[in-house]
C-alpha cells in the first residue's frame, strides 16, 4: 500500500479542498459522535455517507471525490482522516 496523507479533526472541516480518494478513517476518541462525509470542500453538500456513529478504531471507507473532503462532525469525536490527494 502508498502512503497517503492524514488529517485530524474534531470538528466540522474542510479537510481536502480538491479532488481526492478516501482511503478510510481512525477513530482514538468519542463521546456519542457522529461524522457524516461529503464530496465537496466548501458546504455540507453532496454527501456520501449519511450519519455515522463510529467505535473507536479504523473504518475502511474507500471513496473516489472529485470536488474535495468535507467532515460535519457532531458532538464529540477525534478522528484522523487519511487520503490520497492525488484523487
Amino acid at each position: 500500500m502508498k502512503s497517503c496523507q492524514a488529517k485530524l479533526v474534531t470538528e466540522t472541516a474542510t479537510v481536502n479542498a480538491h479532488s481526492c480518494n478516501l482511503i478510510g478513517f481512525y477513530v482514538s476518541s468519542t463521546t456519542g459522535g457522529t461524522i457524516i462525509i461529503h464530496d465537496t470542500a466548501t458546504t455540507a453538500a453532496n454527501a456520501l455517507s449519511g450519519t455515522i456513529t463510529p467505535a473507536i478504531g479504523w473504518h475502511f471507507f474507500p471513496a473516489t471525490l472529485g470536488a474535495g473532503l468535507r467532515v460535519v462532525i457532531a458532538n464529540t469525536l477525534s478522528v484522523t482522516l487519511f487520503y490520497d490527494p492525488q484523487g
